[in-house]
């Protein structure tokens, strides 16, 4: 499986991001995909998820400024960050979940005035 994530940037607080991650390889048994975050040093924790189906879930607050979403027939994950906040700076990257394959090089998201 291959995971292409783009779309980071540096932003000023307050600010909105789309992140796209296009998937490629062996993804005909992959039926959910997750949006993780993490800091140096830290693991990577989970954002958001969403099934093929488009039910997706959120962790703890994300839900409030954070959207994600599919488009099956382009095989992209996209993840929405509005009203964006410093604590929002992270390397983000996207896998399938809740089984993750090999960690592409994610995108960095960096919120500051």
């Amino acid at each position: 499986v291959q995971l292409q994530a783009s779309g980071g940037g540096l932003v000023t607080p307050g600010g909105s991001l789309r992140l796209t991650c296009v998937v490629s390889g062996e993804i005909a048994s992959i039926y959910s995909w997750g949006w993780y975050r993490q800091v140096p040093g830290k693991e990577r924790e989970l954002v958001a998820r969403i099934h093929r189906s488009g039910n997706a879930v959120y962790e703890g607050s994300a839900e409030d400024r954070y959207t994600i979403s599919i488009d099956n027939a382009k095989n992209t994950i996209y993840l929405q960050i509005a009203r964006l906040i410093p604590d929002d700076t992270d390397k983000y990257y996207c896998n399938s979940w809740p089984i993750a394959r090999d960690w592409g090089e994610g995108t960095l998201v960096t919120v500051s005035s």
